[in-house]
């Protein structure tokens, strides 16, 4: 019988605060039993795995193996924009001269993600 994934497993140095980042960046609040100074804290996706925040002792030490991409309900540029606002940092800009491509920003504990372009935008790029 198959796996399902129950959450992505997200380590930090400071749980709740990152996941307070994470509940901004998706509009989804943390779970409402987790509070300050928790390490361990999480956030329901509807429809899809949980994002889960540990406390681990080491800080990051190099580029993720495994990140999350979004795709935003406006557009990519405007998220970007809201997103660095809320302390996410640029590392770099994937985005092409015909409007294809995307940004990758860190969270405010160095872990990557990817912006990617909203559905609309991929659609009027493909007509």
């Amino acid at each position: 019988m198959p796996s399902t994934v129950t959450n992505m497993a997200i380590d930090c140095a400071n749980a709740y605060q990152l996941a307070r980042f994470w509940s901004e960046v998706t509009g989804h609040p943390l779970d409402p039993e987790d509070e300050p100074g928790d390490n361990e804290t999480e956030i329901m996706l509807p429809g899809g795995p949980a994002l889960h925040f540990n406390e681990v002792p080491e800080p990051k030490s190099a580029k993720n193996r495994l990140h999350l991409c979004l795709r935003p309900d406006t557009s990519r540029d405007a998220e970007v924009e809201r997103l660095l606002k809320l302390g996410a940092s640029l590392v770099a800009d994937r985005r092409k001269p015909d409007g294809w491509g995307w940004v990758v920003l860190a969270d405010p504990e160095g872990n990557e993600f990817c912006v990617l372009l909203a559905e609309s935008e991929r659609a009027a790029l493909r007509s």
